[in-house]
């Protein structure tokens, strides 16, 4: 079988097994795939590895806040190995593809080892960012039902930030520090321009609530 003719049966599984909340769905997936390809493409990398394992990446996840929740990206590498057999998917590719979800997270904090592994982890990181960074963001924080920001500090100018308190301050805790983390000069040059609208994001929300 082609590698294009795994890809249907890819999509077709992962739809099946997200469950998770609005900032990790179905269409997460599709962006961090799509990145991924054009990441891929840009650094000439295997296809075989990279898009199987964006698609299959968030197939299993613990919740926010569970204690094993760093361990999610491990559970979802053996998963998503266990269903590549079942479909029969070449085994020189499968001991790469698992690196490359296990080393995808960030809470894992597993270094990634191959071009494969940073890309993915590199697309999966952008999806944090720009505009859809901002709604990711405060779809996650409405459902934890943080409050949105500090009324005495909303841009922690003069305390330490604390996300799991107020949503805004998960933009100092990761987000606008991911561009950073960016292994692949075509993400970070992507990065650069998403961390970029989201300063200006912040800029104006700090207009309006000083008026």
């Amino acid at each position: 079988m082609l590698f294009k003719e795994y890809e249907p049966l890819l999509r077709d599984y992962i739809a099946g097994e997200m469950d998770q909340d609005l900032a990790h769905d179905m269409n997460h997936v599709l962006r961090v795939v799509s990145t991924a390809k054009t990441l891929c493409d840009a650094e000439k990398a295997n296809r075989s590895v990279v898009i199987p394992a964006a698609y299959l990446h968030d197939c299993f996840s613990f919740g926010k806040g569970h204690p094993q929740r760093s361990q999610s990206s491990q559970y979802a590498a053996d998963k998503a190995i266990t269903f590549l057999k079942t479909v029969d998917y070449p085994q020189d590719g499968l001991a790469d593809i698992h690196h490359a979800i296990v080393a995808h997270s960030y809470s894992a904090n597993v270094p990634p080892r191959t071009l494969e592994a940073k890309i993915v982890q590199d697309a999966d990181r952008l999806d944090a960012l720009g505009a859809m960074g901002i709604v990711r963001c405060i779809q996650i924080g409405s459902k934890l039902d943080r409050t949105f920001h500090s009324q005495i500090d909303p841009f922690c100018e003069d305390r330490a930030p604390d996300d799991a308190e107020f949503t805004l301050d998960h933009f100092y805790t990761k987000l606008l520090n991911l561009e950073d983390s960016m292994h692949t000069l075509s993400a970070r040059e992507e990065a650069r321009k998403r961390t970029e609208f989201m300063t200006q994001f912040l800029g104006q929300l700090s207009v309006e609530l000083r008026r």
